[in-house]
């Protein structure tokens, strides 16, 4: 699914309410951006080019709608406000400022994640975006395939995850234990052997479709694609 690789920018200035979104959001496969800098938060936008931005309303040096107005300037991404104002005048200036949905505080966590994926799905081409690239591979996320010219492997759903973390690194080393808990949210009660055989049966159907070598296992430190 299209949410395996979507970028997701949250703006919030409470530092708990952030990390309990960012970890939730990361849990089911979100790649998760934040920032404390609410002064320039359009230039951050412009800068990182998420798929999507939670906003909240009550910020520090601007409020959420003047940075809607801002980020409306730069960038037609998806702003879902999520705010503990909860009057209609708040949800109807949000969407007067270019907000496409609004969550109020506390929400549910599950109804959180569905608007999320309702509204990226409504906004991007998931025919599209389900394809990822790199150095000749394509995985496609819906279909839990991988294809190198003119072969293509089937992918059980850690194989899936496990390459879909490595080509977002782009070539940059993952830890054992990152991959551990990104595909078991725990490293403590896993067989560190069962990360070994999963990622060797990886390598072996990239081998197969003539990837031969891009996944590297680097001693000590993880693994990685080479280009």
């Amino acid at each position: 699914m299209f949410s395996s690789i979507a970028k997701i920018l949250i703006i919030e200035d409470d530092a708990i309410i952030r990390t309990e979104l960012k970890i939730l959001l990361e849990r089911y496969g979100y790649d998760i951006v934040t920032t404390e800098d609410f002064g320039n938060t359009a230039d951050f936008v412009a800068a990182n080019n998420p798929h999507l931005v939670l906003l909240d309303i009550n910020l520090p040096v601007y409020d959420g709608y003047h940075i809607c107005k801002e980020i409306r300037k730069v960038s037609k991404v998806p702003v879902i406000v999520v705010t503990s104002r909860d009057s209609d005048m708040d949800e109807l200036m949000s969407m007067n400022l270019g907000a496409d949905d609004f969550v109020t505080k506390p929400y549910n966590t599950q109804i959180l994640l569905a608007r999320i994926s309702v509204l990226l799905n409504r906004v991007y081409n998931t025919e599209q975006t389900n394809l990822i690239n790199f150095a000749g591979l394509t995985l496609d996320i819906g279909k839990s395939t991988v294809t190198y010219g003119v072969n293509s492997a089937e992918l059980t759903k850690n194989e899936l995850r496990i390459l879909a973390m490595l080509i977002k690194k782009n070539g940059e080393i993952i830890s054992r234990d990152d991959i551990m808990n990104e595909l078991w949210q725990s490293n403590e009660f896993v067989d560190d052997n069962t990360l070994t055989v999963n990622v060797n049966r990886l390598r072996k159907k990239l081998d197969e479709i003539g990837a031969v070598g891009i996944l590297k296992t680097k001693r000590g430190q993880g693994y990685s694609l080479c280009k």
